[in-house]
């Protein structure tokens, strides 16, 4: 079958806009919180979140909008967007130039796009109420499309004139993971030659608050102890946004373009709990086997695996399942695997997470690093035997694997190896 590869990359993230700047707050251990205004106040216990600089979206009018001057964006192409489409859009931007692709190239049969995002709760909301005070007929004709969970995939494809396969995904925390791995089918099947793997959130007050319902989301105000995944203090994630946009090309388009590749995807692996609706299995049965099928798709020992970018967003059962999981694959095998979670510095991007992270591995992968696990003081007994890593190593590792995890029990294991 046919080798997979990442050529491109684009941020928009909470620890930097592009990846010179992801670079640096990932080998510094420099966090994206702030103390978020929309949420001081005395009814909203949470606090803090992970905030997109340079961008201004709070508005339900994206006339009212702003971003980042280097973006050369059409008015009329914004109006149907959320505001993850316009991260996302802006990360497009990015990973296109840095893979060197051509506009033919973007818009060929050989090309598609999938994506990952939760929708627009903030302008599913608006146009709801706006439809019951002035009526329908006075409601915005792209209302739908910029609202609901597709409105990434609708956006991109047209804007980006995309003729290849085209499809969103919603799986939750392990959505655009699911992506990843589909788009690696794609390729590897000989369906196409290159995918873009998007994932996108708003990552304002709409899309975060609710899971302070669920009891999932830090109560601390301080930003520098908010997020600590595997700590035995921690209390909940801290919510984001942003976008994240890989490139995945052929082994025969990176030979043809004779472009120098981040990382190649080398396999990957789903499994489901079958437990609960929104509580992982106690002991991450269901992530135990995703990541099996990923080494074993990928044709790698789990002894081989240097590093595990965990899934682990900072949650007391979360963080306890995925250890389980960790210590029945690699203790087997006597492997002690750098293990961290970058949400320590970024928080919790759900549907984004696992574009995000992959995005971060490969950027670890082609700079010669290995991300810290920020934050951690003591860690949780329950995690006790594995190797997480408090700071940032001065050296690529050379087999990763990366976990995301969502609603419903929805496990996905990706392999990558250093190319």
């Amino acid at each position: 079958m046919p080798r997979v590869f990442i050529t491109g990359l684009g941020f928009i993230t909470s620890i930097g806009n592009d990846s010179g700047a992801v670079v640096k707050s990932l080998t510094e251990l420099r966090h994206g919180f702030e103390v978020y205004a929309p949420f001081q106040m005395p009814e909203i216990p949470c606090k803090v979140l992970g905030t997109i600089k340079e961008f201004f979206t709070d508005s339900s009018d994206p006339e009212d909008w702003t971003w980042p001057g280097r973006y050369s964006i059409k008015r009329e192409t914004i109006r149907s967007m959320a505001p993850n489409g316009l991260f996302a859009h802006c990360a497009m931007l990015q990973a296109i130039e840095d893979a060197k692709l051509g506009m033919a190239e973007v818009s060929s049969p050989g090309t598609g796009l999938y994506a990952a995002s939760g929708g627009s709760p903030m302008l599913t909301h608006h146009h709801h109420e706006r439809l019951g005070k002035v009526g329908v007929m006075r409601c915005s004709p792209v209302g739908i499309i910029a609202s609901i969970v597709g409105t990434l995939n609708f956006n991109l494809v047209a804007a980006f004139r995309i003729r290849g396969a085209s499809c969103g995904f919603s799986s939750a925390c392990a959505s655009s993971a699911h992506a990843i791995g589909f788009a690696f089918d794609e390729i590897a099947l000989g369906r196409q030659e290159r995918m873009f793997v998007v994932g996108a959130e708003d990552g304002n007050l709409d899309a975060i608050l609710p899971f302070a319902g669920m009891r999932t989301l830090s109560l601390q105000s301080d930003p520098d102890i908010a997020s600590r995944p595997f700590d035995t203090a921690r209390d909940g994630f801290v919510g984001t946004g942003g976008g994240a946009v890989l490139v995945l090309e052929s082994e025969r388009e990176v030979d043809r373009r004779g472009v120098r590749p981040y990382a190649e995807v080398r396999g990957w692996g789903q499994a489901s709990d079958g437990y609960n609706v929104a509580i992982p299995q106690p002991e991450g049965c269901g992530l135990q086997l995703a990541m099996e099928h990923a080494l074993r798709h990928a044709g790698v020992p789990a002894a081989e695996v240097d590093y595990v970018s965990a899934h682990a967003t900072s949650t007391l059962i979360g963080d306890i399942a995925e250890a389980r999981a960790l210590r029945a694959v690699f203790a087997a095998a006597g492997a002690t695997p750098a293990v961290s979670s970058t949400k320590a510095l970024t928080g919790h991007g759900l549907s984004l997470a696992g574009a995000m992270e992959t995005g971060f591995c490969a950027l670890g992968m082609a700079h010669g690093f290995t991300p810290g696990s920020a934050h951690l003081k003591t860690i949780d007994p329950e995690c006790a035997g594995l190797n997480v890593i408090r700071e940032t190593l001065p050296k690529a590792p050379a087999v990763t694997l990366k976990n995301s995890s969502g609603f419903g029990g929805a496990n996905v294991s990706v392999v990558l190896k250093k190319a």
